[in-house]
Parts: structure tokens; C-alpha cells; sequence
């Protein structure tokens, strides 16, 4: 029976692991990120079904052929997990695989829904590669401003809540994300209001996998490509990898990590269907 791990027996899926795969699996599993585990046997788990903590999606992880836990997955989350993803008015389920032997068996235990998919790319940018002349000079009127305590903490910004509201999708805590994490964000500074972020939203290892964001107001003046120079500057510094996963219809997201140096290592599916 598919029953939920407790936070401390994590580590009892470090041999599903696959190593090649999403930097987010390990990121829950080592405890660096908030997430839950679902698995077919809590003392020997060989299968399982992770949640992650920004309820962005679910994986599968371990042995795909395991036939007790594909047939129990449909009736556990419907019994389970959508329940509580309503609550969180969560209104689609998505799901990937972390190697691709799962594609197949996703594709045959959710036959009986509207399965849509689409693909995901993931890039990584190593300190070779860093093509630091192709940063961006600033408008007038914006600064690039690191996220520290004395930031998140500053009542001088309009919308500070848009930075915790960023972090908080990732980490437990603010304290926790800047003792662990890197940031920055862009301030327009005629009525300072932060218009762009570039963050650490998991971390795996010495893997820092980034999220970014620019307001549409703020769009197309190259404050992302801008941010994500000062972001990858100090993962640089800090001798950590920069791990950048985007959908691979988004164009712009590529882009930008494309300019910056980041190299594609490997292609994924995601799937989904509603709840």
C-alpha cells in the first residue's frame, strides 16, 4: 500500500535517485527543500511519488515497472492528493518522470484521462561558458540590488511582499532561502518598486536551480538577461552550478539562458490532466 514518509526517512530514497535527472528530486529528497514522499513500502521503498513544496508538480521516482504501485496510483490520488490539492486550489495535476522509463507508464496508468504533455528543457551554465560581455547595460532609472535580510526586511520598497511571495514558493522560510540560497532582484527606483527577481528556488548538491521573474510592465528592456548576469556572477564566486529548467516553447526563458552561456544537458516530459 502507497503510504506517505516522514520528513526524516527521506533518505531512504537516496538509491531511486537518478543521478542525471532533475536537480528538484534531489533537492527534496537531501531535505534542502520543502516536499513529500509517497512510496510503495516505507521501510524498503523501491517506487515512489514525490510532491514537491511549492505544489508545482509531482515525480516519479525509482522503478517504473514496479506493477503493485502502478496499479495503487490512480486510486491514491484521487483518494489522496486531490483532495488536498482542491484545497490548495490546485486545478491540474502535473507530473513527470525522473528517467524516462516512466513516460510510458504514466501514459498507460492515466489512459482514462485528458493527458496533455509537453517538454522540458534543462540547461546548466559551468564558468567556461560564462559569456559575461553579453551583460546588459541597465535604463536609467533601474538597479540591480542583491536580496539580503536588510532587503527583505526594508520597508522602502512598494511591493516587498513580491519578493517573499517568490521565495516563500520554494523555501519553508526567508531565513532559510538566504541562509542557503543567492538573489537578486531589479529596482525601479522612480517609485521603487522591484520589478525583477532571479533567485535559487532548490538546491541539490552544489546545484542552485534558478527561477526568474519580470513584471510585464518591465518587459523587453532586458532586466532578466541582466539579473540572471548578477545571479550566475556570484554562483560563480561561489563555485556553485546554476541549473535553469524551462518549458521548451519558452522562447524567451531559452533565450536569455542561452546569451548568458547556459548549454542545454538534457530534455524531459511533463504531463498533466485536471482535478
Amino acid at each position: 500500500m502507497i503510504s506517505e514518509l516522514l520528513q526524516s526517512d527521506f533518505h531512504r530514497c537516496n538509491n531511486l535517485i537518478n543521478k542525471e535527472g532533475q536537480a528538484e528530486v534531489k533537492a527534496i529528497i537531501e531535505g534542502n527543500n520543502a516536499g513529500r514522499i509517497f512510496v510503495d513500502n516505507r521501510l524498503s521503498p523501491t517506487s515512489g511519488l514525490i510532491w514537491l513544496g511549492n505544489h508545482d508538480g509531482f515525480f516519479f521516482i525509482g522503478d517504473a515497472s514496479n506493477q503493485k504501485f502502478n496499479e495503487e496510483i490512480n486510486d491514491f490520488i484521487e483518494r489522496t492528493i486531490f483532495p488536498e490539492a482542491r484545497k490548495l486550489k490546485l486545478e491540474s495535476f502535473e507530473v513527470m518522470g525522473n528517467h524516462s522509463q516512466w513516460n510510458e507508464i504514466i501514459e498507460q496508468v492515466f489512459a482514462n484521462r485528458e493527458l496533455g504533455s509537453w517538454k522540458q528543457n534543462v540547461f546548466k551554465l559551468y564558468k567556461e561558458d560564462y559569456l559575461k560581455e553579453k551583460e546588459p547595460s541597465l535604463e536609467k532609472g533601474y538597479e540591480v540590488k542583491q536580496i539580503t535580510k536588510e532587503l527583505c526586511d526594508s520597508d522602502d520598497f512598494n511591493n516587498i511582499e513580491f519578493v517573499h511571495k517568490k521565495v516563500l514558493e520554494f523555501w519553508a522560510d526567508i531565513d532559510t532561502f538566504l541562509r542557503k540560497g543567492i538573489g537578486y532582484c531589479v529596482v525601479y527606483e522612480y517609485d521603487q518598486t522591484i520589478v525583477s527577481v532571479c533567485f535559487t528556488g532548490f538546491i541539490a548538491e552544489d546545484v542552485h536551480v534558478v527561477d526568474i521573474e519580470t513584471h510585464k510592465h518591465h518587459q523587453g528592456k532586458k532586466l532578466g538577461q541582466r539579473v540572471a548576469h548578477s545571479y550566475v556572477k556570484e554562483c560563480i564566486e561561489r563555485k556553485v552550478t546554476p541549473y535553469w529548467d524551462c518549458m521548451e516553447e519558452n522562447h524567451p526563458s531559452r533565450a536569455i539562458a542561452e546569451r548568458i552561456g547556459f548549454t542545454r544537458e538534457f530534455t524531459y516530459k511533463g504531463y498533466e490532466f485536471g482535478i
